[in-house]
């Protein structure tokens, strides 16, 4: 059989096998591919007035031998009385004197490599360019076959380099395993991080990207509320044991304004009574917060106990300020005002409203900061049933109105029907 000589193939395998982490026989796959794709180029030259449809060499593939240093290419065809494409088909009158039991329709491999010095120069061009494609998409595979169920989950990250705005690291997804490159966006990171070369971060691995998009395909986060998470889970050993849970988490990892600090609230809780949640969190002398606090260079975290009471548990969210009163003046809109000292107004709402913002988004109610020396409640609770009372006006004006108009439709459908 012909075969096309490759000097040097078995350490070209090895190479590129070494330089891109993948496996040899990945390396193979991808080149027995790309010399495929040669051969397709070196038929079209070879015929140039001729139209190829998409799936005309669907029958061919390539055969590599590494030892010998070389491949064939060989092509699948049909036994037929009469050929009409010497491609595809192969008349029986030539296949019975190899194969004396050979019947129509049957199919027979074989071997169509081209001479050694017929590959020629275009073949080879379009051989390499493939390879380094093929490759490419060897090593998107790998990795999402590698990071896929990672997803969620913190690694250790080394800083690379920057392109636009963006920092590249090197992560690894487990012992041993080769280092792939990661996205870290500008909108992603800390503004208290410094992302010099080889500087060592943990990081959110938050999506991991397919299809052919160029650039690493993990993009991952410091600014993602799962990161703060999952640092907890490692340094507290109640949450891994699930005596302790996470109920909700809060984060501005990057404060509107350059005055602010990035700050994070945290409501934990336990089935055990005998268990401090927030203690078991913040650690003998804040400890096991320290560490966390040291990974997110120095961000502000407020523990706080969750509580199945709405009022306990917006009160307890306002930490570190102390409240006098919490007033759910209209539970379905998930509407409450927090009556508190003087000397306590400017720390429940914090600097340019951060603590309150947060205190919202973990409970997910309205809060409205009141002094409880100035507050009149018979006269907030009639501005709230006013409002209602117009909202519940709006909403049946906008019930009538889509009445009205379903009615003038249904008027225009009979109208249509009648003309028919």
């Amino acid at each position: 059989m012909t075969m096309v000589n490759l000097p040097g193939l078995k350490e070209l395998i090895d190479s590129i096998s070494r330089e891109r982490n993948l496996p040899r026989h990945a390396v193979q796959a991808a080149l027995r591919e790309a010399l495929l794709k040669g051969y397709e180029r070196y038929r079209r030259t070879q015929n140039i007035n001729k139209h190829f449809d998409e799936d005309y060499f669907e029958n061919l593939e390539v055969e590599l031998n590494v030892e010998e240093e070389g491949f064939r290419v060989l092509a699948t065809k049909t036994i037929v009385e009469e050929v009409n494409s010497s491609d595809h088909e192969i008349a029986l009158s030539d296949v019975q004197p190899v194969v004396e039991e050979a019947q129509l329709g049957d199919t027979v491999v074989l071997d169509v490599t081209p001479d050694q010095g017929e590959f020629g120069r275009m073949a080879a061009i379009q051989t390499k360019q493939v390879l380094s494609q093929k490759l490419r998409d060897q090593q998107r595979k790998m990795i999402q076959e590698e990071f896929q169920d990672l997803e969620g989950n913190v690694m250790q990250a080394r800083v690379l380099r920057f392109e636009r705005q963006s920092a590249i690291l090197a992560v690894s997804s487990g012992f041993n395993q080769p280092e792939v490159e990661a996205e870290l966006p500008k909108r992603e990171q800390l503004p208290n991080d410094n992302y010099r070369a080889n500087a060592t971060f943990k990081v959110y691995l938050k999506k991991v990207r397919e299809g052919p998009q160029r650039g690493p395909q993990l993009l991952v986060s410091r600014a993602a509320a799962g990161l703060v998470v999952e640092l907890f889970s490692t340094e507290v050993p109640e949450i891994e044991d699930e005596v302790v849970r996470i109920v909700a988490v809060a984060r501005e990892a990057n404060p509107p304004s350059r005055s602010l600090g990035p700050r994070t609230k945290i409501a934990v809780d336990t089935l055990e009574r005998d268990v401090d949640p927030v203690g078991a969190c913040i650690g003998a002398r804040g400890s096991r917060i320290q560490v966390v606090v040291n990974e997110l260079r120095g961000e502000k975290i407020d523990v706080i106990r969750w509580s199945p009471d709405p009022a306990t548990y917006i009160a307890n969210a306002l930490s570190p300020a102390r409240v006098e009163e919490v007033r759910l003046v209209n539970p379905e809109a998930r509407q409450a005002h927090v009556l508190v000292t003087e000397d306590q107004l400017s720390l429940a709402i914090g600097k340019e409203g951060q603590n309150v913002r947060l205190a919202a988004r973990l409970t997910g109610w309205k809060i409205d900061i009141k002094d409880a020396a100035k507050y009149d409640a018979a006269a907030e609770d009639r501005k709230i049933a006013e409002a209602i009372a117009q909202a519940e006006e709006l909403e049946r004006e906008r019930e009538e109105d889509d009445t009205i108009e379903k009615y003038n439709l249904d008027e225009v459908e009979e109208d249509v029907d009648l003309d028919e």
